[in-house]
């Protein structure tokens, strides 16, 4: 039988523990997914956010400024500085959507398409250092815990 962490993880526990809160150990994980992923993308001239929103347009495309926002887990006054950013290198354009003048549309440029190559081309090699030794059943229960962890805070 396996024992019932989920008391130690409560914070207002007398008995709370760090390995048993979910949310201490996502940080943790995040943080350092960062700070290498953030090394293999410098090479290639890019940082997190750009890397974020080449990611969400090279699979759907073109979406609002305020989709690429939620999607990429960013407030939008941010998004429109890393749009901004983006936009002036060349790597994405930004155009009235057609259904609403008033809602512009982000796309990748034909460098923002070099560039998302690139950047899967150096981040493939940690993806795989990541889910080695998941099988198959453990790696896809671990994205259903991970949504469902996602869904109870909605």
């Amino acid at each position: 039988m396996t024992e019932d962490l989920r008391p130690l993880g409560n914070p207002s526990s007398e008995n709370f523990r760090l390995d048993a809160y979910p949310f201490y150990l996502l940080n943790r994980a995040a943080s350092r997914y960062n700070v290498v992923i953030e090394s293999e993308l410098r090479r290639i001239g890019i940082d997190i956010p750009a890397w974020r929103v080449l990611m969400i347009l090279g699979e759907a495309q073109p979406l609002s400024i305020g989709q690429v926002a939620k999607s990429a887990v960013i407030n939008m006054s941010t998004m429109m500085r890393i749009i901004e950013r983006m936009t002036k290198a060349g790597l994405i354009e930004t155009n009235p959507s057609e259904a609403d003048g008033r809602v512009k549309e982000v796309l990748l440029t034909d460098h923002g398409k070099a560039k998302l190559a690139d950047a899967r081309i150096v981040t493939a090699p940690l993806y795989d250092k990541i889910i080695k030794g998941f099988s198959a059943a453990e790696f896809s229960t671990m994205l259903q815990i991970l949504e469902r962890l996602h869904d109870n805070l909605e």
